[in-house]
């Protein structure tokens, strides 16, 4: 009895695991933004997280009240000019691609983000490679971190699996 007991507990942790999992997966109509660095020298490191900013600022402006993946592309294929003159104030020496683009899987406060091919905006600082920073434009969790900046893990699960049962209904 004691064995099946263990045995039931385990099965139920693991249903949980996988069921949890998928509530925290990024619909497949979402944009990803990622800044790669030259190099993992300090002064590289800086100017991304310079570049990455004055871009973020920006792309906030352009889609801060757009509601629709397919908006959300349209305006930012739309105003690659614009992320061309923020990242050029910086540097000469990048290349700018929205379209679909490689990201590694990634780990951030309890969610596993799977690698893959995404639509995206990938701004590739000299030769890039360099450690990167990455977020998701749309749906707006880029946004959602600038603002709750000190949201704990638990929050930001609950607040991701909330918002994506939302877009599936």
């Amino acid at each position: 009895m004691k064995k099946i007991i263990i045995g039931l507990f385990i099965l139920t942790i693991v249903i949980n695991i996988f069921k949890n999992k998928e509530d925290f997966l990024i619909p497949d109509e979402a944009l990803r933004f990622r800044v790669i660095a030259n190099s993992n020298s300090l002064e590289d490191q800086l100017l991304k997280s310079k570049v990455k900013n004055n871009v973020e600022t920006e792309i906030f402006k352009l889609l801060k009240d757009v509601d629709s993946y397919s908006d959300a592309k349209e305006i930012l294929e739309n105003n690659t000019y614009l992320i061309n003159e923020k990242v050029s104030q910086y540097t000469n020496d990048y290349q700018i691609n929205v379209g679909k683009n490689y990201f590694p899987e990634k780990e951030y406060k309890g969610v596993t983000y799977e690698a893959g091919e995404y639509d995206s905006l990938v701004i590739t600082l000299g030769s890039g490679v360099g450690n990167n920073w990455w977020c998701v434009l749309f749906p707006p969790l880029c946004m959602i971190e600038e603002q709750e900046n000190s949201m704990e893990d638990y929050d930001y699960q609950l607040y991701i699996s909330k918002f994506f049962q939302d877009i599936k209904h």
